[in-house]
C-alpha cells in the first residue's frame, strides 16, 4: 500500500473533493426555493430546414443553460450569486440553493437579471465543453 501524496498525515487529494463541497451547509436552516434548469441553443435557417450544420433538439447540441429561480418576498438587493465552474450558489436571508450543474460553464460570462414582477431571477450560463464528434461547431 502506497500513499501518492506528499504528506502522509492527509486523508485525501484536493482532487478527490468535488467541486462546491465547500459551499455545502447541512446545518443551514434556509429551504431550496424552487427552480427550473432550461437548455438553450442558437439555431438559424440552415439548422431547421436544411439541417446543414448537424444541430439537433438534444441538450448536447445548446449552448446556454438557463437557472430560473423563484424567490418570493426577496429584493435585488438580497441576492448573493456565485457561479463556479461546475457549481452554483445562490442565498437570500430566507433562501439558499446549492446547484450542481449538468455541464462545466464559463463562469466569467453569466448573465443574470431579476425580474421584480414576477419575482424570478433568471441566469444564463454558457456551456463550456470540449469539441468532440456530436458538438464539433
Amino acid at each position: 500500500f502506497q500513499v501518492k501524496s506528499e504528506n502522509r498525515k492527509t486523508i485525501w487529494n484536493p482532487e478527490e473533493v468535488p467541486e462546491g463541497s465547500e459551499f455545502d451547509d447541512t446545518w443551514d436552516p434556509r429551504e431550496q426555493p424552487e427552480y427550473e434548469i432550461l437548455f438553450k441553443q442558437s439555431v438559424g435557417t440552415e439548422d431547421v430546414f436544411f439541417g446543414m450544420t448537424g444541430k439537433d433538439p438534444s441538450t448536447a447540441c445548446c449552448e446556454d443553460i438557463v437557472i430560473k429561480v423563484k424567490l418570493p418576498e426577496t429584493k435585488y438587493s438580497d441576492i448573493t450569486l456565485d457561479i463556479q465552474d461546475k457549481v452554483l450558489d445562490l442565498r437570500t436571508p430566507k433562501k439558499k440553493l446549492l446547484l450542481h450543474l449538468p455541464y462545466p460553464v464559463n463562469s466569467k460570462e453569466g448573465r443574470a437579471r431579476f425580474l421584480s414582477e414576477e419575482e424570478i431571477l433568471e441566469v444564463t450560463l454558457r456551456v463550456s465543453r470540449q469539441f468532440g464528434f456530436i458538438n464539433f461547431a
